[in-house]
């Protein structure tokens, strides 16, 4: 039978040159008239980048020709990385001139021209990952043209002047792009909406939607099939015989006081050996099966998307806030991960199984804090049946984060932002989110519950969607080892070795600029990603990670619970579900890495701007700040009464003429010796704010 399988086994096997079409046909063993599907087959393998066809239209596998496959992660300065499909192979540098007009996330092969410097050439570009671009609007001499937002896409598009819409100067507008760019011809396409400039901070926000082209409204088909879920649910779940009734179970969610979709509750109780944990994650799946409207939806979205002010839920309300959230005193089906562990923390044992619950409280990071850490007598007394299972829980989760930074997981500590705002939803302040004991319990609980599903699908030997995190290039680590041995010469201190990444976290601890250098090292570690090949989590030094905890919100979440409900209820996966899966991972994949990523930046872009509205007022205004960045262009600088960065250009530095020293990381004038490195405090003055490109300028 001839199947996409049948052909990639022919050329994962030993190959000495490429073939061509006849001589595949020849050794598939193929009659005519199976030689039509076949031509088909090659080409969906090509677009993949599963094989190659060469110029002279023959096939062969990639690595065999020094290609490899993967996505491109573009730099403002016009060079940039492609990040190789096959988990644990080293990024491939990419230099502007052999981009061949890759944008920003699309999908290429490249050409490995430099083993050792892993240099190559970008020569075929698979999937373009934009087809909307938002930009602004200027008019030349030569013609109009849009200069992208974006600043990973570092180049114009040119533009006809739309019919019947007004464009003027500084406009934001959408364009659709018609022809890419290449290495040789621009970019061009068409002006299809003009944006209204935002009046007030919401409207920003809105525009980010729009310029990111997130989903706002579900289809018809999928809001249905939601309400009747609902209405069909009216009566409860009720107690099935396939399900384990965990309602009496002394249970809590605890989250953030904004939070509406509940995922995960937890129990934990005292044995006699050390304590028994259970997980339990809202069973999604049972409502959302596969090739439904609502999974279709769910692939297309990816991941819910947080703004400070609302949510683009991957899932409708009705599930999300409602059938499927762990509210407080309502049954909830959930898949539960229950846990022994001895006294030192040690998991002894793993239950993986179907329940129904009710969750007793729905408690919040603070609440939870004031009754374990700060002794808070008054709260304490709201929940007194539930303080000793809080006691318990804080005992856990000190075992498991002492046995993970032992085993050589990276404890990065970085404060995050949070944009606080008022009844018009005006910025009233950027704060540093607190980051309390109530989030590392249920951090820690979480990662012992991805761990224990991931490496009971790899023992069964399941398909899977794993959440990797490869090691780090060695380039990029020696960059930041550079970096610290510097810093910590400085100082007098000892220096690590030039690819402990741990050892460098243990030198600059207590330092001033310890928040600062681990943003640094975070940066030049690898992104996590997800995969159906399993080569780890770096970061956690976990062995065998996945993503399970989050289905309401993160589509691979919902993926894992289906293979996993299939193994606990069914004994396996079906040989038609094998191959469906063996097809579908892989994109998959690619597809939600991808939306994570547009997620991340739309949650930045979003923080950006609420940042620009909030120093609107503020210009002329000095402020103490310490420096985070230091480039050939400047420094970034963030401030200490606000949790908000801004940038000095060297332009702005006029008391000498500033040189970028590389090997130190430093701007030194060349005349007073006055020199600025990361960690450095410094004063600064709000210079100018701009709305339209969200950026905070400052000078010395």
């Amino acid at each position: 039978m001839l199947t996409t399988d049948s052909v990639n086994s022919l050329f994962t096997g030993k190959l000495t040159r490429p073939l061509t079409f006849r001589e595949i046909a020849e050794r598939l063993g193929l009659v005519p008239a199976q030689r039509k599907k076949l031509k088909r087959l090659l080409r969906e393998m090509v677009r993949d980048g599963a094989i190659v066809r060469t110029r002279k239209g023959l096939y062969g596998p990639p690595a065999e020709m020094s290609l490899v496959t993967g996505s491109y992660e573009a730099h403002r300065e016009g060079y940039g990385f492609v990040i190789p499909d096959k988990p644990g192979e080293r990024d491939i540098f990419v230099p502007v001139r052999a981009s061949m007009g890759a944008m920003d996330s699309d999908r290429v092969v490249v050409r490995v021209e430099h083993i050792r410097q892993r240099q190559g050439s970008i020569v075929r570009i698979l999937d373009r990952a934009h087809s909307r671009i938002a930009g602004t609007f200027e008019s030349a001499r030569i013609g109009h043209f849009v200069r992208p937002v974006n600043q990973f896409l570092s180049f114009d598009i040119a533009v006809p002047l739309p019919r019947g819409v007004s464009v003027r100067n500084g406009d934001r507008v959408i364009v659709e792009i018609e022809d890419y760019p290449t290495g040789t011809r621009p970019a061009s396409g068409k002006i299809i909406k003009v944006l209204q400039a935002p009046e007030k901070p919401l409207d920003d926000i809105e525009a980010i939607i729009e310029e990111l082209d997130l989903p706002r409204k579900f289809p018809h088909r999928a809001i249905e099939e939601a309400r009747a879920l609902k209405a069909a649910n009216l009566q409860g779940p009720g107690r099935t015989t396939r399900r384990a009734d965990l309602r009496d179970l002394p249970t809590v969610t605890i989250d953030g006081e904004r939070a509406r979709d509940f995922d995960d509750a937890v129990s934990v109780e005292r044995t006699d050996p050390g304590y028994r944990l259970w997980v339990h994650i809202a069973d999604v799946a049972h409502y959302v099966p596969w090739e439904s409207a609502l999974d279709e939806e769910a692939y297309r979205r990816g991941t819910s998307v947080y703004f400070p002010h609302r949510a683009i839920p991957m899932l409708p309300r009705e599930l999300s806030e409602d059938l499927c959230s762990l509210v407080p005193r309502a049954e909830r089906r959930t898949v539960t991960v229950q846990m022994d562990f001895d006294g030192k923390g040690e998991r002894a044992s793993v239950r993986l199984y179907p329940s129904v619950i009710r969750s007793d409280e729905r408690l919040t990071y603070t609440s939870v804090s004031k009754m374990l850490v700060h002794d808070d007598r008054a709260e304490q007394r709201k929940y007194p049946a539930l303080l000793p299972v809080l006691t318990a829980m804080k005992e856990l989760c000190d075992l498991l984060k002492e046995r993970r930074l032992g085993r050589g997981s990276l404890d990065f500590d970085l404060p995050e932002p949070e944009v606080l705002l008022d009844l018009q939803g005006n910025p009233e302040a950027v704060v540093t989110a607190e980051r309390s004991l109530a989030h590392m319990i249920i951090e820690e609980f979480m990662i012992a519950a991805n761990e224990a599903v991931a490496e009971h699908l790899e023992r069964s030997k399941a398909p899977c969607l794993y959440r990797i995190h490869e090691e780090p290039d060695p380039m990029r680590t020696e960059e930041v080892s550079r970096l610290v041995r510097t810093l910590s010469a400085a100082q007098g201190r000892k220096r690590p070795s030039r690819t402990d990444i741990p050892s460098m976290m243990k030198t600059i601890r207590g330092t001033s600029y310890e928040q600062v250098i681990h943003s640094v090292i975070l940066r030049s570690l690898k992104q996590a990603r997800y995969s159906p090949q399993n080569v780890g989590h770096y970061g956690l030094a976990s062995a065998c990670y996945t993503h399970f905890t989050s289905p309401i919100r993160r589509y691979p979440d919902l993926v894992v619970h289906r293979i996993l409900k299939d193994l606990l209820l069914k004994g396996g996966l079906s040989d038609r579900r094998l191959r469906a899966l063996e097809s579908f991972l892989p994109d998959c994949a690619l597809q939600a890495s991808r939306l994570e990523r547009l997620a991340d930046r739309a949650e930045r872009t979003a923080l950006d701007a609420m940042r620009a509205w909030f120093m609107k007022d503020k210009v002329g205004e000095g402020h103490k700040g310490m420096v985070t960045s230091v480039t050939p262009c400047g420094l970034k600088v963030r401030l200490k009464d606000y949790f908000i960065e801004g940038f000095i250009h060297v332009s702005f530095m006029t008391d000498d003429f500033y040189r970028f020293d590389d090997e130190t990381y430093t701007l030194r004038g060349a005349n007073t010796g006055r020199c600025f490195s990361i960690g450095d405090e410094v004063l600064v003055r709000i210079v100018s704010v701009d709305t339209g490109r969200r950026e905070i300028i400052l000078s010395l």
